[in-house]
């Protein structure tokens, strides 16, 4: 695949081709036993140069919050963090979530199994069309990027209109129904506790439809032979109301703080959560989406997560500042949009979408 090129003779879109033509991924390349990186996955320099940052305690900014005793008393003390939390920095793991252990290794196992299957088996599902609601690719922005990331994925759609249960790869089909279920618990209770920190009815989110519009991906980052020359996903925000992040053990999130970065370290048990730029429309910047990137995976090991975002099923209304966030001291800081005018975002360098920029006033 790799193919020794002058620099007159490279042609990034033909290797792009090549790569997506051939249907077999980045694991495909390092299994094909390569020692350095195809010429296409190379970031530019400048994009590379804050990867070593300064080492920093990732408790002093990315918080845990337990959420046990959520429905108690504790219930005021649990609003507050969370809410400071997304107003300071829009990311924070949570413990005592509700989701069993062994369901979260399960889902973790079972997007690595789907990932090591054999690549003639898998191909069946290489698309970039979500017809069937089910996609294995590589690269989501692969054909707009001006650098290819070091990961796979496997994409479905669990809604408003889900993927057929069958189409789901049978390896990992129960598991991620499963995680579905488990997720979307979650994440109707961290709406809930979203909703009251802005001192709004703790309904409100879930009445907006946000609870409907569901895509779950499991990603896949092998080994990388050149860690320092690539990325694993680049740094972005996530279009999208609110994400629900299952990591394994391996690490290399980061999240974007002042200048510098700062690494989501894995805690056992723990589910990674983040703002995404819709709720920071709506909350008139109360809350914050914040750049994140994962890192190209020097282990010897493959890295998974999985991760499932939500958004409106309503896609066809308009959405801006929430109108009790709006004042004389504090007016509209976005113009209302519809969601369905915002699908244009994925058919751009996944570096390059900024909701927030595009509809700030």
């Amino acid at each position: 695949m790799a193919v020794e090129a002058t620099h007159q003779e490279y042609n990034h879109l033909e290797e792009v081709k090549r790569l997506d033509d051939s249907k077999i991924g980045v694991k495909g390349l390092v299994d094909s036993g390569l020692t350095s990186i195809p010429r296409m996955f190379i970031h530019p320099t400048g994009a590379l140069s804050d990867l070593k940052s300064v080492p920093r305690s990732e408790s002093q900014v990315i918080p845990t919050i337990d959420l046990s005793g959520v429905d108690s008393d504790r219930r005021p003390a649990i609003v507050e963090q969370v809410s400071h939390a997304c107003r300071k920095l829009g990311f924070f793991q949570i413990l005592n979530h509700g989701v069993p252990l062994e369901v979260m290794n399960r889902t973790i196992e079972a997007v690595k199994a789907f990932h090591e299957l054999p690549t003639e088996f898998k191909k069946q599902w290489y698309r970039r069309e979500m017809g069937t609601g089910v996609t294995f690719l590589s690269n989501v922005d692969l054909y707009n990027a001006k650098a290819a990331s070091w990961r796979d994925t496997l994409q479905v759609r669990l809604g408003p209109v889900p993927a057929e249960v069958e189409d789901i790869p049978e390896i990992c089909r129960n598991e991620l129904l499963e995680w579905n279920q488990q997720a979307t618990r979650v994440a109707e209770m961290l709406m809930e506790l979203l909703c009251e920190g802005l001192g709004l009815n703790a309904r409100r989110l879930k009445e907006m439809t946000f609870l409907e519009a569901k895509t779950l991906v499991g990603q896949y980052y092998p080994h990388c032979p050149q860690p320092d020359l690539t990325f694993g996903i680049t740094s972005h925000t996530d279009p999208v109301l609110l994400t629900v992040l299952l990591q394994d053990h391996i690490g290399g999130l980061e999240v974007k703080d002042g200048e510098g970065w700062v690494e989501v370290k894995p805690l056992p048990g723990a589910l990674v959560i983040n703002i995404g730029d819709i709720l920071r429309i709506l909350s008139n910047d109360e809350y914050k989406s914040v750049d994140h990137r994962m890192l190209a995976n020097p282990s010897p090991d493959p890295r998974v997560s999985t991760a499932i975002f939500f958004n409106a099923g309503n896609t066809v209304c308009l959405y801006g500042p929430f109108p009790e966030l709006v004042s004389p001291e504090k007016p509209a800081l976005y113009r209302q949009f519809m969601l369905n005018d915002i699908r244009r975002f994925f058919t751009k360098d996944l570096a390059d979408k900024t909701l927030t920029d595009y509809y700030r006033i």
